[in-house]
């Protein structure tokens, strides 16, 4: 295996890569125990919803091929994308006040093949994202059961801030953990 590049992608060199990144997004939640199964299409829609938020960003890891990517856009407090929740974690609520700002970047995705896994790759792309954003505190939500997240993202520095509800989804009757870091920390 050779050297992993990392990579940062335009918003349109992003849309032009929806193929390769579904396949990515295929390889790597194949096998995660505890995670939610969600299909290509699922992860399409996502993905073009998350192409038309503020600030979005993305990194990927090729050796030359496609080995993982990262990417994430900011959400202020009281936009549109928060509304999706029932319930945001009171800790979120102070340390956005803490910070005196209601913007927060949200990490919406961190996927890497399954052969490229414990070399560092997540670290980096994770690393690389973060090194640019504004919003004072960026978070992540992790499925309740994906007890290998939780592990990297608190190795990595993050701290549980809570949990948050969707709304109206009954593939997702159980809340998200909302993990927070602040970039440059």
């Amino acid at each position: 295996m050779g050297e992993v590049f990392l990579r940062r992608l335009s918003r349109w060199q992003a849309e032009d890569q929806r193929g390769a990144l579904a396949d990515l997004h295929e390889d790597a939640y194949r096998d995660q125990p505890g995670a939610v199964l969600r299909d290509r299409e699922d992860f399409l829609q996502r993905f073009a919803d998350h192409l038309q938020q503020p600030e979005f960003d993305m990194v990927i890891a090729s050796d030359p091929a496609l080995v993982g990517c990262a990417y994430g856009f900011r959400i202020d407090r009281q936009g549109s994308w928060l509304d999706r929740f029932s319930t945001v974690p009171q800790e979120l609520e102070e340390l956005t006040e803490l910070t005196m700002s209601r913007q927060l970047f949200l990490v919406a995705e961190l996927m890497v093949r399954p052969s490229h896994r414990r070399r560092g790759v997540g670290g980096r792309l994770l690393d690389q994202l973060l090194s640019r954003v504004s919003a004072p505190v960026a978070v992540v939500l992790l499925e309740p059961g994906d007890a290998v997240g939780r592990a990297t993202f608190e190795l990595w520095g993050w701290e549980k801030t809570g949990r948050m509800l969707p709304r109206g989804n009954p593939q997702q009757p159980v809340p998200l953990e909302a993990w927070t870091r602040r970039p440059g920390r």
